[in-house]
Formats: structure tokens, C-alpha cells, sequence
């Protein structure tokens, strides 16, 4: 039993020793790689090479250039000024020929965007600007794809513009529409003179519109056109005082009268001298 013992002793001490030289070895090779290391960079540092460099060389063949909009921008922005300088301040008849009206009317509809219908400028856009994108498509009946390339401007923002002029219009309608007066008795017009004491004319008109391709043959007119039957009421100065929109051309003007008459909110005549 006891030489039994002493034989295990001396196992366990034969396996320690080999572990222990293990160890030792292991911890020498990890002395040297470190020695080693701080040598070659110590040698690198005197010599004047950086890591940085090196690693910024090694990869420079692999970038991919950056992309800059800057110079594309400020191009898009000289094209824009000039073109609005062009058409509203250079004179008249160029102002005329965009907006339809010369350039003193238009700074006086701007004024009334700005004070009374709160209209501001925006990022990238003036009052001028948004008001004459809106005058020159109700003037010439232009595609929001055609303005965007005249304006140089994406079709968002140039939808997003002209309905914000838009709004801005039916908020004036109190100032913009003419209030009802009667043809005075003493008027020196031939075409209206004859016509005293009366308020104004109606009469209807067509207006093109596009509409899905399941709704054409409802927006068909007598005329072959898509396109609305508006009916409007006009002043012997051509000055709206009212505007029946929704009809589809298909629509007859007597069906349109009727309804103008007897809708709630239609076309009111005052009551009082049957003349009128």
C-alpha cells in the first residue's frame, strides 16, 4: 500500500514539472513576440514611416471619389434668377407676354398675396417666384412637367407652389370678386346701355380638363372636347361677381341654369325693381 502510494507522489510531481515547463515556454515565446514587435516599430519610427500612411496608401487605389451637387446647384440657381429676371423685371411687354399683366399690376398682386392673403416666401422660392409660376399656368395652360422644366424645379414642388397660390386666391375671393351694382342709367357704352338698372350677363363656357379614361365620355361637350361647362356671371367691365364650377361638358346650359337657381348656396338676385 505504501509503495502504492509513493508511486502516485511521484506521478503527480513528474506531471507538474511538465506543466510547469509548459507554462515557462509559452511565457518565453510571448516575451520575445512582444520584444520583437516593440523593436520593429521603434525601427519604423526612426525610419519616418507611419501606419497611417501606409494603411492610407493601401487603400487609396480602392476609394470611390465623392460626389459633390454643389457646382449643379448653384447652376440650376444663376438659371432660375435670370429667367425670373428676364420675364418680370427686364420690361412690359415681357411681363405681359408670362403673366398677363405689366410689371406695375404684378408687384400690386403681390403685395396683396403678401398682406392680405399671408402668402411668404419659402426655402427656395420668392412671392415673385410663386406668383408668377401660378399667373403663367392659368395664363397659358401649362402641364406642371412643363414648368418644371422652365423653372427648374421638381414636379412636387411645383404642384406643392402653385396650390399654396391657390389657397391664398380663394382666401381673397371677398377682395378679387366685384360686388353686385346695377348698370347706372346715364352709362355712354352702346353694347350696354340699353340694358339699365341690370346687373351683369351669364353665359357658360368650356373648360378643358383631364379625367380618368373611365369618365371622358361623361366630359364629352357638343363641341367634341373634354372639358367642364362652367357658368359665369360678368359685369359690363368683364369683372366676375359669379362662377358655377362642377358640370361635367356633357351637361346642357339649361340643366346648368336650373341648378344655379335652385342649389342653396346659388346664384342670388336681389329682389326689388323688376328691371332688373
Amino acid at each position: 500500500m505504501s509503495c502504492l502510494i509513493v508511486r502516485l507522489k511521484m506521478h503527480l510531481v513528474a506531471l507538474l514539472v511538465f506543466h510547469l515547463d509548459i507554462l515557462e515556454t509559452m511565457y518565453t515565446m510571448l516575451v520575445l513576440l512582444g520584444l520583437a514587435n516593440v523593436l520593429n516599430i521603434e525601427g519604423r519610427r526612426r525610419a519616418g514611416v507611419s501606419y497611417a500612411n501606409e494603411s492610407a496608401s493601401r487603400f487609396k487605389g480602392r476609394r470611390r471619389a465623392g460626389v459633390s451637387y454643389a457646382n449643379e446647384s448653384a447652376s440650376r440657381f444663376k438659371v432660375r434668377s435670370l429667367n425670373l429676371h428676364t420675364m418680370l423685371f427686364q420690361s412690359d411687354e415681357l411681363c405681359f407676354e408670362s403673366c398677363r399683366m405689366n410689371r406695375a399690376l404684378f408687384d400690386k398682386l403681390c403685395n396683396l398675396f403678401t398682406i392680405h392673403g399671408n402668402l411668404k416666401s419659402t426655402r427656395h422660392s420668392s412671392v415673385e417666384e410663386l406668383v408668377r409660376a401660378f399667373l403663367h399656368v392659368l395664363a397659358h395652360n401649362q402641364k406642371t412637367r412643363v414648368m418644371k422644366c422652365q423653372m427648374r424645379r421638381s414636379t412636387e414642388t411645383v404642384s406643392h407652389n402653385f396650390h399654396l397660390d391657390l389657397n391664398v386666391m380663394l382666401r381673397l375671393h371677398t377682395l378679387l370678386f366685384k360686388k353686385l351694382e346695377p348698370i347706372p342709367k346715364n352709362l355712354a357704352n352702346d353694347r350696354w346701355k340699353w340694358f339699365k338698372n341690370y346687373l351683369g350677363a351669364l353665359d357658360g363656357t368650356y373648360i378643358k380638363v383631364y379625367v380618368p379614361a373611365d369618365d371622358i365620355p361623361r366630359y364629352r361637350s357638343r363641341k367634341n372636347e373634354i372639358a367642364r361647362n362652367v357658368l359665369d356671371v360678368c359685369t359690363p367691365d368683364m369683372q366676375f361677381i359669379y362662377v358655377l364650377l362642377g358640370w361635367e361638358g356633357s351637361a346642357v346650359d339649361d340643366r346648368v341654369l336650373k341648378n344655379v337657381i335652385t342649389r342653396r348656396n346659388g346664384l342670388k338676385v336681389p329682389q326689388g325693381n323688376i328691371t332688373k
